[in-house]
């Protein structure tokens, strides 16, 4: 069949119509070193510092070190099949994750991508990962409380909306629990939570996540997981992704809670990152800029301005200490960096005293003012009892007649310890926790036995809840004691049943 001239010369205007005259030029270097989730490369010399570069097998990369020869980059994947000498591109782009509301209820990767099998995400909004923190002028004292739920810690050491409030402990002593029970308490407090797992076990993450779940905390929780076996870059990457997750609400002035569980697995990601990029090692083998790492990652969470919508981020970061040493390297920068620290003791968590907050070396930088007024009345003498009641315990050991005074310190201290410990998930609102402390205060557990304190507080909480229910309104709605009067007669009321049922027994 003979072709028509026409037919060609139609095609050949087609063609010349189609005929793109522009450039498009990319920088492609070439990879000299692969290994360990980082690759070197040769040829890009103006990559930027935070970089995305993209592999030939479609991989990404993150540009770190810029010698003069060479750039270091780590691998954001897999890195199986990337080989020396392959190409490697520029983007131009610095790395971003998806943030939006799409994102909560969702578990994702530090890529920001879901690991939950839920589908897609669909989000429209991206940020950059590493963004600067806000400046002095743009940031406001904290002054809100953040009620996590848990006596020992809304008492002695309150947490206030803006605040980095560091954990510590040895593991196993309960630091995780700690952040669940926070997280639950969080329901219909207006409050958005990311929770970051660093290098956690993905069973443990998972069944994190299915009581998150359960108790409908997933409602309101992002959770970003880069779990052991992932390579060192996501590890690194974790806690950075979840602040930038937690920076697109608190810029549109919500507040925002994150955890950061457990930073020590970053620092040691971050270092065997730095290793293999040839950094040089200081202390514990740590980079130079391990400090640096965890300062722009903490100062991201703070407390707005009114002018910049008067959103907060609070940041729990967890710190795993090795036999109680809180003066190891990590340990000690994170200290300096945070608004104070929340020391689980091991003795007294392998004691049954859960949880186990060390009341001694726990601090608030922000103190009271992140209290509302009823629970500072109460709360008020209660670390300075524990404390000299710790001191005195210790004595009373080598010591056996005991004068009055003393005896009766040493009874309210071990009812004070009772009342602090707290089950598992059951995190308790602030009206109630008031009025139990109130009645520790004011000497109504000294002739309780310490074996009933804690059926003593659910039976009074059921009580006031009861037959006085307008107490608890008053703390909600004014945050100030109720008249003590009407606060005595209840508790009294109630004493004198409970006493009656003691006896009957």
């Amino acid at each position: 069949m003979a072709i028509q001239a026409e037919e060609i010369s139609a095609l050949i205007k087609q063609q010349l119509e189609k005929f793109d005259t522009t450039l498009t030029v990319e920088e492609v270097g070439t990879v000299t070193y692969v290994g360990d989730g980082v690759a070197r490369a040769t040829g890009l010399a103006n990559a930027l510092a935070g970089e995305l570069v993209e592999f030939a097998n479609g991989t990404y990369g993150m540009a770190q070190n810029l010698e003069s020869s060479e750039v270091g980059i780590i691998i954001l994947g897999g890195f199986d099949d990337i080989r020396e000498g392959d190409t490697v591109k520029r983007t131009g782009r610095i790395m971003e994750v998806p943030v939006g509301e799409q994102l909560i209820g969702r578990v994702v990767n530090a890529l920001g991508q879901p690991i939950d099998g839920l589908g897609e995400i669909k989000t429209d909004k991206t940020r950059p990962v590493e963004v600067k923190a806000p400046g002095v002028m743009e940031r406001k004292s904290v002054s809100e409380p953040l009620q996590t739920g848990i006596k020992a810690i809304d008492a002695l050491v309150p947490i206030g909306r803006g605040q980095r409030e560091l954990i510590i402990g040895d593991r196993k002593t309960g630091k995780t629990s700690l952040a669940i029970d926070t997280i639950l308490n969080q329901k219909d407090q207006n409050m958005i939570v990311i929770y970051v797992a660093i290098g956690q076990k993905n069973s443990t993450v998972r069944a994190q996540v299915e009581t998150l779940r359960q108790m409908g905390a997933m409602d309101y929780t992002i959770v970003v997981n880069a779990g052991p076996s992932e390579p060192a870059p996501m590890l690194y990457l974790a806690p950075y992704v979840g602040a930038a997750m937690g920076e697109e609400f608190m810029y549109n002035g919500k507040h925002v809670l994150i955890v950061y569980d457990d930073l020590s697995k970053q620092a040691t990601a971050y270092r065997e990152l730095s290793l293999i990029l040839r950094r040089p090692p200081g202390r514990e083998a740590y980079p130079g800029d391990v400090f640096y790492l965890h300062s722009r990652l903490l100062e991201r969470a703070a407390k707005l301005s009114d002018e910049l919508g008067g959103g907060s981020m609070t940041a729990l970061p967890f710190i795993e200490t090795q036999a109680g040493d809180v003066s190891a390297y990590i340990p000690t920068n994170v200290i300096s960096i945070t608004d104070g620290q929340v020391f689980l003791d091991a003795d007294q968590f392998y004691a049954g005293v859960r949880p186990a907050i060390d009341a001694g070396t726990s601090v608030s930088r922000v103190g009271g003012d992140a209290q509302i007024k009823a629970m500072k009345k109460v709360a008020g003498t209660l670390r300075l009892d524990l404390a000299s009641f710790r001191e005195l315990e210790s004595f009373a050991q080598f010591g056996s007649d005991l004068d009055s005074a003393t005896q009766a310190k040493l009874a309210r201290g071990r009812r004070t310890v009772e009342i602090l410990k707290q089950p598992l998930n059951k995190p308790m609102p602030v009206q109630h926790q008031v009025v139990v402390l109130y009645a520790l205060t004011h000497g109504y557990l000294d002739d309780v036995e310490v074996a009933d304190i804690q059926r003593f507080q659910d039976e009074l909480i059921a009580y006031v809840d009861a037959d006085a229910s307008e107490l608890f309104k008053a703390i909600v709605e004014t945050k100030n004691l109720p008249e003590e009067a009407d606060l005595n007669a209840a508790i009294e009321a109630f004493k004198a049943g409970f006493a009656g049922s003691e006896s009957a027994e």
